[in-house]
């Protein structure tokens, strides 16, 4: 499985912006998404996660209410829009896909959000 990163850039404080990954390769029916981020000097901290369907999501309480995961099933994409964005958003953000028991990790893209 190959995941590719894309989105992400530059905002102002309480803009927005959307991050997107997708998957390639062979896969089960069945799988979850996650996204994380890593700031500078930090350890890489969970934000959102999501059922293959989308159906059942997850956030962190730092990013509840501003930030909204989604599925494309059919693209095997799964989106991050951030909205409200904050300075201490800025961070490297790494989609997580798990299948079978293995996560795959992206490559990251930075967000960076100025004041």
């Amino acid at each position: 499985v190959q995941l590719q990163a894309s989105g992400g850039g530059l905002a102002q404080a309480g803009g927005s912006l959307t991050v997107s990954c997708a998957a390639s390769g062979r896969t089960a029916d069945r799988y979850g998404w996650g996204w994380f981020r890593q700031q500078s000097g930090k350890e890489r901290e969970f934000v959102s996660a999501a059922s293959w369907s989308g159906a059942t999501t997850y956030y962190s309480d730092s990013v509840k209410g501003r930030f909204t995961i989604s599925v494309d099933g059919a693209k095997k994409t799964v989106y991050l829009q951030m909205n409200s964005l904050k300075p201490e958003d800025t961070a490297a953000y790494y989609c997580k896909f798990s299948n079978r028991g293995i996560d795959y990790w992206g490559q990251g893209t930075l967000v960076t959000v100025s004041s």
